[in-house]
């Protein structure tokens, strides 16, 4: 009896052992620190067991993100539109977005001190974390002020996130600012900042997504689908708490600042400038309209000309991005970027 006991414990150990595991990264963002609660409450494993499988999270910060991603350390990670065209599709690694999380109305923001305007910038330190979305809010401000020319003569001084906010407030010699919440909110309780610019005034632009390397999804087993499926339905599990009303909202939400060392009052103001997709419905929505079409345009022809999407890329066609009706923007043969709305739209139908 004792032996056949030993021989079960034995087995289901052993086969513990042997779910597919994943990883998926994040990096403190209004958007993205769902993640800390979605795994310290136990969402996460109540669906990566539904679906035999084990998922870690990581907490980064974001740039080091990308560079994980890209090195396929970890299979998932949360990242701009921008970012998953300029690093790993750039880099060759093919990715899906299997979330589309929320857009940045406000989050992120072009901030001076003493009254300085865009056409002062010229010869003056700005500091941002260089080759991401504040630089391309940075391109989009001046164009839209008519000082596209004037862009090149700004010191950009690349700044890790962690450190951007305590950086910029103690170096009065940095005139500008281009980072986002909760950093951006720190800095503006300083005298004397301003904001200039920030991402309601291109909305839809800057998306915050989750996205898995193509590679993992096409496991011939199956766990990379079973890895979308659960991180889906956990993602959508913990928005529909999020919207809960009164105290019970308010727990949750406190919950989630935590992992960012943050207030609930402090995050209820991020949520208030981020577009969150609460409902699969919605995000489903965003992704088949050709808003998206175009906003990508913008941001993938900006990473062209900027020398993001790679060395050897010669043409913008040549990191192209495939959308949900499989229309494609580039070459057919170079696809690198693709929108799959599948696992939001089996959230949507209940078929998680």
């Amino acid at each position: 009896m004792l032996r056949t006991l030993s021989l079960i414990l034995l087995l289901a150990v052993s086969g513990l052992a042997q779910k597919p595991t994943f990883t998926v990264g994040w990096s403190v963002y209004a958007g993205w620190t769902p993640y800390y609660y979605m795994n310290k409450a136990g969402i996460l494993r109540k669906w990566a067991d539904k679906y035999g499988i084990a998922i870690k999270v990581q907490r980064f910060d974001y740039a080091p993100s990308l560079d994980a991603f890209v090195a396929r350390n970890i299979d998932a990670c949360t990242m701009t539109n921008m970012e998953a065209l300029d690093m790993p599709a750039a880099s060759g690694v093919p990715t899906t977005v299997i979330l589309i999380g929320d857009y940045s109305n406000g989050n992120d923001a072009l901030m001076v001190r003493n009254g300085l305007q865009m056409k002062d910038l010229a010869g003056k330190k700005m500091l941002l974390v260089e080759k991401t979305v504040s630089e391309y809010l940075f391109d989009r401000a001046m164009t839209m002020g008519g000082l596209r020319d004037q862009i090149k003569r700004v010191r950009m001084i690349n700044t890790s996130d962690s450190d951007i906010a305590s950086a910029f407030l103690s170096d009065t010699s940095a005139s500008a600012v281009v980072t986002w919440k909760p950093m951006v909110s720190q800095i503006a309780k300083q005298k004397g900042i301003t904001s200039l610019f920030n991402s309601s005034q291109i909305p839809g632009e800057i998306l915050d997504l989750t996205v898995v390397r193509t590679d993992i999804l096409n496991r011939p087993d199956g766990s990379g689908q079973k890895f979308a499926k659960a991180l889906s339905g956990a993602w959508f599990e913990m928005l529909a708490q999020m919207q809960a009303t009164g105290p019970a909202g308010d727990k949750v939400l406190a919950s989630i600042a935590e992992g960012s060392q943050d207030t609930l009052a402090s995050y209820k103001e991020q949520l208030s400038t981020t577009k969150m997709f609460y409902t699969p419905q919605s995000a489903v929505e965003f992704g088949s309209s050709p808003d998206l079409k175009q906003k990508m345009a913008l941001v993938r022809q900006f990473c062209f000309d900027h020398g993001l999407l790679g060395a050897n890329t010669k043409a913008v066609a040549d990191v192209a991005v495939r959308y949900p009706d499989n229309t494609i923007q580039g070459k057919a043969d170079r696809v690198r970027l693709v929108y799959d709305l599948t696992y939001m739209q089996m959230a949507a139908q209940g078929k998680l």
